[in-house]
């Protein structure tokens, strides 16, 4: 009986076998590895020496293609009008507008100026004659106005910018600068005097707001810029003549004499007292006049310069 082999015939595939050189002999298997080229070592050197900036360059080279394979798939969107006008209405509704110089000042001067109304007695009834304007500038009520304002009077009666009312009386004025000043009988609790401002640092140009009650109308706002300095006005009917004024263009009418001349940042600087007009009319012309803060501020016997 043929007995059956144990071994394979397949053909071997190498000279080692079909394992090739893994089946070689066991000192073979432990040859070392062949060293890198230089080429290889230089680009390691490069790489461990400008990883930060490889790193970078690859960030930024991936960020281009995305953005123009964004822009290869994405069909540009041409702004027509109605797009603009949205962007605008939103833009302005975002944003709220800022108020402006005149109206800052305003709004700071606005507590300190009173109403001055000259009352006379005619058949045992109270009728206003005139209207005026002032300025509180102590917290005890002390008010700076015009002497043409009050003269005449009856009784005087002040209302404050809270709506408090109160009879007034001169205690003191200053005929050379057309100045009175004023106490009240009564005051509001909330009661703010004005901030008053030397004129040494005022220089034609800057910007002035005029505030008072024109005509009984107010009380009202203007605004200029200080024209002059060191003018003189002489009255119409030369009864009274005023130097070293401040000359202004803001507007003033009847009913702003008394009132404040103020900075933009709501210092007051004068005491507005007369306008210029060559005719017969009491109406601004552009040329308006106010005694220095200094001189009014004396009047009243206070010293904050």
């Amino acid at each position: 009986m043929k007995r059956v082999s144990l071994y394979s015939h397949s053909r071997r595939t190498g000279p080692y076998g079909r394992l090739g050189k893994a089946a070689a002999a066991p000192e073979m298997a432990g040859e070392p590895p062949a060293p890198p080229s230089r080429m290889v070592l230089a680009w390691r050197r490069f790489q461990g020496r400008h990883a930060r900036l490889l790193s970078i360059v690859a960030s930024s080279l991936l960020t281009v293609a995305i953005v123009a394979a964004y822009s290869a798939v994405t069909a540009p969107r041409t702004l027509t009008q109605y797009d603009i006008d949205q962007a605008v209405l939103h833009t302005l509704e975002e944003q709220e507008a800022e108020p402006s110089r005149a109206a800052v000042a305003y709004d700071i001067i606005r507590p300190s100026v009173v109403r001055v109304n000259q009352v006379g007695l005619e058949d045992s009834e109270d009728t206003e004659k005139a209207v005026g304007t002032g300025v509180v500038i102590e917290e005890s009520g002390t008010i700076l106005t015009n002497i043409h304002v009050v003269a005449g009077a009856d009784r005087i009666s002040v209302t404050f910018a809270n709506g408090h009312k109160s009879d007034a009386h001169v205690v003191s004025v200053q005929p050379e600068d057309d100045l009175a000043v004023l106490k009240t009988d009564s005051i509001p609790d909330d009661l703010k005097p004005a901030t008053l401002r030397s004129t040494r640092g005022l220089n034609l140009g800057d910007e002035v707001i005029a505030v008072g009650h024109p005509f009984g109308i107010g009380p009202s706002v203007s605004s200029g810029i200080v024209s002059g300095m060191r003018r003189d006005y002489i009255s119409p009917k030369g009864k009274r003549t005023l130097t070293n004024l401040i000359q202004f263009d803001a507007a003033a009418n009847p009913g702003n004499s008394g009132g404040p001349l103020v900075t933009a940042d709501g210092e007051v600087v004068g005491i507005v007292t007369a306008i210029l007009n060559p005719t017969d009319q009491r109406v601004f012309i552009g040329i308006g006049f106010a005694v220095p803060i200094e001189n009014a501020a004396a009047a009243a016997g206070v010293s904050p310069f």
